[in-house]
């Protein structure tokens, strides 16, 4: 067992994140990580209407008696919905922790902290980190280069990230970009984490729920197989690598607009691939770490194998 503040806080078993997906990790999902003593979070921009997230809530904690979350994106045009309206929604739903991801949550801090919710916001700068702990979060999330989905412009990886923002926080830090299993969450802890955040390693399960030929594909792809798109308009996304991917790269060179590339990096085409399994249509998230994943087992089997490995590791250590 290795408590941390990150699992005092949270109050799981084990400090691991499932990273919150957009339109994947939903109640099955966040069900299962729970119960296999993980944190997870509902993405509550994902739903357009305030009672499909209470009963999607709901199914939750039908399912599981274990600590789970809500995610709320700041990001400018990221929903349709306010920032305070999904926030309030959180509130309304019971959930008692919120994690926050984009803008600073400044403006909202004092809606959180009078709701009494546990706050994870989460980042890819340090300069970023420094400035969400100096108003009070309770947990800071950042991600290195590595990760699927929105590093930052800077370009900086994990290994140096990760101990330079923990040196830099005095709140407890998730460390995401590149993390797959208990090797990863011991070095995570050394740098100076409370805990790891993993969305990649989690997609590759056999009870995610997305089409097969992605789980296969990241098998079967090197740590090689992933490119960062959309850097030309300052929102960076590392995606697999596809000829879609490709694309998008070739337009950019080329100096296309926003509206030239918006057909191409839409989330709608993506949304209903996932499902499908048109894994040459679209932009899809995933992360360097594919190069390391071999098999893909049940969720629960998944994080007792990393807990396994890493109790392994930190034993091997201590011998040292």
């Amino acid at each position: 067992m290795l408590q941390t503040r990150m699992t005092e806080i949270l109050g799981t078993k084990y400090p691991i994140q499932c990273g919150t997906m957009h339109a994947l990790t939903l109640a099955d999902v966040v069900a299962k990580v729970a119960n296999a003593g993980a944190f997870c979070c509902l993405p509550a921009s994902f739903f357009e209407k305030k009672e499909d997230l209470l009963e999607e809530v709901k199914k939750v904690r039908d399912m599981t008696d274990q600590p789970f979350g809500c995610n709320v994106g700041l990001f400018p045009g990221f929903s349709p919905i306010t920032p305070e309206e999904l926030i309030g929604r959180v509130i309304e739903a019971g959930v008692k922790i919120l994690e926050t991801a984009g803008r600073s949550p400044e403006p909202y801090r004092k809606m959180i902290t009078d709701a009494g919710l546990v706050h994870i916001h989460k980042c890819a700068r340090v300069r970023d980190a420094v400035k969400v702990d100096k108003i009070g979060v309770d947990i800071v999330s950042i991600v290195g280069t590595e990760c699927a989905g929105h590093p930052s412009l800077e370009e900086v990886g994990t290994i140096v990230l990760i101990p330079k923002a923990a040196e830099s926080v005095k709140a407890p830090l998730i460390a995401g970009g590149g993390f797959c299993d208990g090797r990863g969450l011991i070095a995570a802890l050394a740098f100076g984490a409370a805990g790891v955040n993993m969305g990649t390693r989690f997609m590759a399960t056999s009870d995610f729920p997305i089409h097969d030929a992605f789980k296969q594909l990241m098998i079967d792809s090197d740590e090689k197989d992933t490119v960062l798109v959309m850097k030309s308009i300052m929102n960076p996304a590392r995606v697999l690598r596809n000829a879609w991917a490709e694309k998008v790269l070739e337009l950019e060179g080329r100096g296309a607009t926003l509206q030239e590339l918006a057909p191409l990096i839409s989330g709608h085409v993506s949304r209903e691939g996932w499902k499908s399994g048109k894994k040459d249509e679209g932009m899809y998230h995933g992360g360097q770490v594919v190069g390391r994943i071999h098999d893909k087992p049940t969720i629960a089997e998944l994080v007792e194998r990393i807990m396994a490995e890493a109790m392994e590791v930190k034993q091997r250590l201590s011998a040292l």
